[in-house]
């Protein structure tokens, strides 16, 4: 609803001109045909408008419809005359056009109001005195002398010092006295009365001039009536009546009525009148221009004299005092400036500062007192702004950090005046209320533990919060952070990026900057905040403990009943010397369970007094596991062997061969036998087996080659030992390119026969390219 009134007002204010109606325009009577009495513009973008006139109050021709053209983008229209214009401030001085607007389906009417304003410069005498036939008037022997009989000239000639005479011969005894005018154009009876002079008629040539050069002549005959024995004569001396000021010209006020034979009547005074005139035959009383007491308050009360007089004896009359009271009309509504309230002011602004000032007047009462109310349509809060009298304040905080508490209050302020019927006017209210960016962001700090371990993922998230609205638009940055660690611009999520290394670095302390956006009006304004989070790196072992001596051979002699400490485990991490704790178990060997752990130390356990009692000595083998005692879930171990044999000893004898030797109670001897060996490392252990491998598979593949072309060799027939050597250096091209060295060994040891033969001559090999000798009877070669 807000939206189409506020699109209601733009159409408005695009067609500004007619939304100015109604006109209230002032003409000379002067002015002829094809004047232009008002020229507007408008817009139309969409149609083709259309400019009528409906209709002319009173009715004339004198007006043409209006005309219509399209210039620079605009539509112009203008209002004329017409040749038949022929414009008279004294018979018409007021005239309403209706207008009709039409643009597309927008349609509106509005009235024009011609006022006819008399030109001093261009009065002219009556219209029947100055004709040739010349004026005609009666007048009655009884008329007073010196009485007025006729008005020459139209009101207010008088000041343009107009000069009259009459300049025809007006002797005795044919006339009884001289008539005379004075300065207003007035025609006077003589002053001897005329008396006796009934049936009479008086011809009078009258010559005025005014002006610069500006003359007129005339005639007027008075024709002198016998007294008459009829009385002219009203019911009443005075009337009153009482009208609306809204009355258009030509309205009618009231008709009087005198008592008489052929009556006609006329106002005597104000003469002229300018609001009213009288019908001569009917005695109708009407209006002759708009009775609109804003512009002319004094009109209020309006006192005319009425004569009735019979129309063949003017001298037979009678008068009537009649009072016109008029009472103002509400016409029109309030009219305001500006039409249209807007604004823009910050949600921080001040509560009591002024947004605007409306001035409205009355058109039907320039004094009078309006009463205004604000209306508000939109949802925010209705006390947010306040109205003293014609002053828009703000009334209360406005606040923008809320959903749909801010950006845009729609009201309308309604003017009411205090007329009958009482008119509106309301005029929107828009108030736009930008968004101020107040607070800054913040963060509460937070610690994350990470294992040194850990693979690349989300570490935790930051959660900061922002008060202005939208809420918490905040984009997250890093302020000096190492290369393992980023932090998602959006969500504020830290990521691990990288390795952690415990034993470098075992907590980060990181700065995270937080800058809000989209909170201002100003799209560039930020506020920023920071907060610190730490990272605990947790320790995970990366190395296997090392036990020196990773393997003991002990020999122990334990009495019964007693329990022996065997050895001490010592191990140690030699990448991290600080890691101490270790976690010792037994893990095989231990089959009777005469061995556990105290900590680091193997301590073996005598049975129980009653138990039966090994006679001969006992090996065991154990194996100890050894582990970090770290937070990590999967320990790294190793193993550690010791070889302990147990000789069990009696309580207070050691029996020989040839005698009792009674000794005391034997205190345990630990005898320690260390062997060294040597154990590599499991790097080396690899490397050496896949060389190993690899250096078996090449023998075997030089052996096959080998003995594959020996093969060969031993499949030809068997030749003497030169033919075999020969035919091998000749036929056989094959195993001569591989085995290239084969037949040199094998031409060093042979028999004297083959090496005294006897070669006469020398070629080149055509596949080899290498020379050799030949015998052309045994084709026998020699390689060179």
């Amino acid at each position: 609803m807000v939206l189409l009134k506020f699109l209601a007002l733009l159409f408005a204010l695009v067609v500004s001109d007619l939304h100015s109606l109604p006109w209230f325009i002032n003409i000379s009577e002067s002015k002829g045909p094809g004047t232009i009495l008002q020229s507007f513009s408008f817009n139309c973008s969409f149609h083709t408008p259309t400019l009528e006139l409906l209709n002319v109050q009173p009715p004339t021709t004198f007006f043409n419809p209006p005309s219509l053209a399209r210039w620079k983008g605009i539509y112009v229209g203008q209002v004329t005359l017409s040749s038949s214009a022929r414009l008279d401030a004294l018979m018409v001085n007021h005239y309403e056009l209706q207008l009709r607007f039409t643009c597309g389906s927008h349609v509106m009417e509005r009235p024009l109001f011609v006022d006819v304003q008399r030109d001093l410069g261009h009065i002219q005498c009556a219209s029947q005195f100055s004709s040739p036939a010349g004026e005609m008037i009666q007048v009655p022997e009884t008329v007073t002398p010196g009485a007025r009989l006729y008005t020459l000239l139209l009101p207010g000639l008088e000041f343009q010092g107009a000069q009259m005479s009459i300049i025809s011969v007006q002797d005795p005894p044919y006339f009884p006295g001289p008539f005379s005018i004075n300065e207003q154009g007035w025609l006077q009876a003589p002053s001897q009365g005329l008396k006796g002079q009934a049936e009479k008629v008086f011809q009078l040539q009258i010559s005025v001039s005014y002006g610069q050069g500006q003359s007129c002549q005339g005639m007027v005959m008075v024709k002198v009536l016998p007294a008459s024995s009829h009385r002219v004569s009203f019911l009443e001396q005075a009337l009153n009546i009482t009208i609306p000021d809204n009355l258009v010209p030509g309205s009618e006020v009231v008709q009087v009525q005198a008592q008489g034979f052929d009556l006609r009547y006329e106002i005597l005074s104000p003469m002229p009148s300018l609001l009213f005139s009288i019908g001569h035959a009917n005695g109708v009383v009407r209006t002759t221009s708009p009775l609109d007491l804003t512009r002319a308050p004094g009109v209020v009360v309006t006192r005319l004299q009425v004569k009735a007089f019979e129309w063949l004896q003017p001298w037979a009359s009678a008068k009537l005092n009649l009072t016109v009271n008029m009472w103002s009309v509400n016409q029109w509504p309030p009219r305001c400036l500006p039409a249209l309230l807007m604004s823009q002011i910050p949600e921080t602004v001040s509560v009591g500062t002024v947004l605007n000032t409306l001035s409205c007047t009355d058109p039907d009462s320039a004094g009078a007192t309006l009463d205004y109310q604000l209306l508000f349509h939109s949802h925010p809060n209705p006390d947010s702004f306040y109205l003293r009298d014609k002053v828009l304040e703000v009334n209360a905080t406005l606040d923008c950090d809320t959903p749909e508490a801010c950006f845009q209050h729609a009201a309308s302020i309604l003017v009411l005046d205090g007329g009958q019927p009482q008119m509106t006017t309301e005029v929107p209210v828009l108030v736009m209320v930008t968004p101020v960016n107040e607070f800054s962001p913040a963060c509460a700090p937070r610690t994350f533990r990470v294992r040194e371990d850990a693979q690349p993922h989300t570490v935790g998230s930051v959660a900061g919060t922002d008060m202005d609205y939208p809420h918490d638009s905040i984009e997250y940055y890093t302020s000096g952070w190492p290369d393992i660690f980023a932090v998602d611009r959006l969500s504020g999520e830290v990521h691990l990026l990288g390795p952690l290394d415990y034993e470098q670095q075992r907590l980060y302390r990181l700065t995270v900057l937080l800058i809000d956006y989209g909170q201002d009006w100003d799209p560039t304004y930020h506020r920023s905040g920071s907060c610190t989070i730490t990272i605990e790196v947790e320790d995970v072992n990366d190395y296997a403990p090392e036990c020196e001596p990773s393997f003991q051979e002990l020999t122990i002699y334990t009495p019964l009943g007693h329990s022996v400490e065997v050895t001490k485990v010592s191990c140690w991490i030699p990448q991290e010397p600080q890691r101490l704790p270790f976690s010792y178990n037994i893990v095989g060997g231990n089959s009777q369970s005469r061995f556990s752990l105290q900590g680091a130390f193997l301590v073996y356990y005598d049975p129980v007094l009653g138990s039966p009692w090994p006679e001969q000595p006992h090996t065991y083998e154990l194996l100890i596991r050894v582990a970090d005692a770290g937070p990590s879930i999967s320990h790294l171990s190793t193993t550690a062997t010791i070889i302990v044999h147990l000789v069990p000893s009696k309580a207070n004898t050691v029996a020989t061969s040839t005698h009792r030797i009674t000794v005391p109670s034997m205190i345990p001897l630990l005898v320690t036998d260390t062997e060294a060996f040597w154990q590599p490392e499991p790097w080396f252990v690899v490397v050496l087996t896949i060389t190993g491998a690899l250096f078996l598979l090449a023998l075997g593949w030089l052996l096959c080659k080998l003995l594959h072309g020996l093969a060969q060799l031993l499949q030809e027939p068997r030749k003497p030992t030169q033919a075999v050597l020969l035919t091998s250096i000749q036929g056989i091209e094959g195993p001569i390119e591989r085995f290239m060295e084969v037949p040199r060994m094998e031409m060093s040891p042979a028999p004297s026969s083959i090496i005294s033969l006897h070669f006469d001559g020398r070629a080149q090999d055509s596949r080899t390219g290498r020379d050799y000798l030949f015998n052309t009877h045994t084709e026998a070669r020699r390689w060179l």
